[in-house]
């Protein structure tokens, strides 16, 4: 069994596709974290990673975890086992603390981890979702971003933003350090897209979430 670690953000959707070219994924993996900050798993709106999971016909499993440092990676490898993985898919791209921890289960179980992204250019990855890919920010947690920033598209608008956030505060231009979040709403391997019909911010100042309140599958333009 392929599956995917999927969170709906750019870089779970963008690992998907570059691992799906040799071999296709027959399963989505998603896990629903009740910590906000969770060392592992995205939180933000992960609700509707169903209507991605639909919009490219891939069967979705979630599963739920408390979020609990260390002890989330037990429910991770429950649901790799349950479902007899032998390959897993992730969007990891430089974060050592996700990479190892997922390479020591997955080696464990003998299961193939692939990580299409690890160490990739940041530069380049954004350049590619940004010319196929339609993907927003839903959370920020770093010092110099600010609620402008939720809800807005990863274009090239916002790679010169994240420049130069990189530039002054040192900020992981694809998030990996926790920074920010993100969510697609259309890719290559979407047959439909996601429309957002209702969203809200909510911002204390330094952390902010775009919250989705409702949204549907609409056919591409």
């Amino acid at each position: 069994m392929k599956a995917c670690l999927f969170s709906g953000g750019k870089d779970s959707t963008l690992a998907l596709h570059k691992a799906s070219a040799e071999k296709s994924v027959e399963l989505l993996i998603t896990m629903l974290s009740q910590n906000d900050d969770s060392y592992m798993f995205h939180k933000a709106n992960i609700g509707y990673t169903k209507l991605q999971a639909e919009a490219m016909g891939i069967e979705q499993k979630i599963f739920e975890t408390k979020g609990e440092k260390e002890a989330e990676l037990l429910d991770l490898e429950k649901a790799l086992v349950e479902n007899n993985v032998t390959e897993l898919v992730t969007g990891a791209t430089a974060s050592e603390y996700q990479k190892s921890r997922i390479d020591q289960l997955c080696k464990a179980h003998g299961i193939t981890h692939i990580a299409p992204l690890w160490h990739t250019d940041p530069l380049e990855e954004l350049r590619e979702l940004c010319e196929s890919y339609d993907a927003i920010v839903t959370k920020v947690a770093a010092e110099g971003f600010d609620d402008s920033y939720l809800g807005a598209r990863i274009d090239g608008s916002m790679v010169e933003r994240l420049k130069l956030l990189n530039q002054k505060y040192g900020v992981n231009m694809l998030f990996e350090g926790g920074e920010a979040e993100s969510f697609v709403l259309d890719a290559p391997m979407f047959k439909k897209r996601i429309e957002i019909k209702k969203a809200h911010k909510e911002w204390d100042g330094f952390v902010g979430l775009y919250v989705i309140d409702e949204a549907v599958l609409s056919a591409k333009q």
